[in-house]
């Protein structure tokens, strides 16, 4: 009997923007080092808007469901669940679009899917293994963002709290916490929380070795 190609492990990392998912994420990847992993980040897959105006761009609220490509994120996660490679796209922060390049992505065994709507979407749910909500205070959320937006990305104190006043704050009420209930784990403190990280890294261990067991006695 032939081994079945073995099917990739999906998990998705959700929570608000400076929940501390990113930090989990990198966490579990860390923990599963020599393991074929990969991270792919929601954000990567923004619109295109390359026939908007900079100003047009500029209006877009990026906090809500519609500001992504969400059908071309089902579709190459697909792919990679086949074993297929993918054309990752690459956003740039600065035109506020997508870049006219795109990286070659090989499949892995585990994916982290990363991202504040990733759970807002039945059909991306329906595509994951274990889905992990950070659960983080609003105060702590927005002092992170403000140190993230003006380190890294150059922006003004007052463009950082206008933004989270205006679009971030609401639509995490409206699209994100709710898409807790969807949740399989809820890791409070984010990257902090070294028990729930522990917990997660286990049962992917647990979960790779079961499908290792299954492809052996396939051969």
């Amino acid at each position: 009997m032939n081994a079945k190609v073995k099917r990739p492990i999906i998990i998705g990392v959700t929570g608000g923007s400076g929940s501390g998912k990113t930090t989990v994420s990198q966490a579990i990847y860390k923990q599963l080092a020599g393991k074929s992993i990969m991270i792919l980040q929601q954000d990567t897959y923004y619109n295109d808007q390359t026939e908007m105006t900079m100003a047009e761009r500029q209006a877009v609220n990026y906090d809500h469901p519609l500001a992504f490509d969400t059908d071309l994120l089902i579709s190459d996660l697909k792919k990679l669940l086949h074993n297929h490679a993918i054309e990752m796209p690459v956003y740039n922060y600065a035109e506020f679009t997508r870049s006219s390049e795109t990286i070659l992505t090989q499949p892995r065994d585990v994916i982290i899917l990363e991202g504040i709507l990733i759970l807002d979407d039945q059909r991306l749910r329906d595509l994951m293994d274990i889905k992990v909500f950070v659960d983080t205070d609003d105060d702590i959320r927005i002092i992170r963002r403000i140190q993230r937006d003006m380190q890294e990305r150059g922006r003004s104190l007052q463009s950082v709290i206008d933004q989270y006043l205006a679009t971030v704050k609401p639509m995490y009420h409206q699209f994100v916490e709710p898409t807790k209930r969807y949740a399989d784990i809820i890791v409070p403190e984010g990257g902090q929380n070294t028990v729930a990280i522990d917990l997660l890294t286990t049962k992917v261990r647990d979960i790779l070795t079961k499908k290792g067991h299954q492809e052996l006695m396939a051969d």
